[in-house]
């Protein structure tokens, strides 16, 4: 069984940096597609950003420029480097990792997931 954990989360100013972290007990060489999920009070969860096994990436909208997402196979990570953090980031992060022939921006799709970490920004 696969076993995704997140790290990195913590509290913030405004126009600061995370580096976020999701350590996969497994290789995840077959993971076709890893990405990052965000969800906070009030709103639907959100892609943040995810990338395919060729290093292809997508972001949402309000992310592109400030964040970037990596992954390193031979260390079973995935990260988010997070700048300019803005207060509209906080919320609770996930990894998430899907071994789907393609990358969805739909989370239902993602059959892993870890138990997420908190990002909070304050103003």
């Amino acid at each position: 069984q696969v076993r995704l954990v997140e790290s990195g989360g913590g509290s913030v100013q405004a126009g600061g940096s995370l580096r976020l972290s999701c350590l996969a007990s497994g290789s995840i060489s077959s993971m076709y597609c890893m990405g990052w999920y965000r969800g906070a009070p009030g709103k639907e969860r959100e892609m943040v950003a995810r990338i395919d096994s060729d290093g292809t990436t997508k972001y949402a909208d309000s992310v592109k420029g400030r964040f970037t997402i990596s992954r390193d196979n031979a260390k079973n990570t995935l990260y988010l480097q997070m700048n300019s953090l803005k207060p509209e980031d906080t919320a609770m992060y996930y990894c998430a990792a899907s071994r789907l022939r393609y990358c969805s921006g739909s989370w239902w799709e993602y059959a892993y997931w870890g138990q997420g970490t908190q990002v909070t920004v304050s103003s």
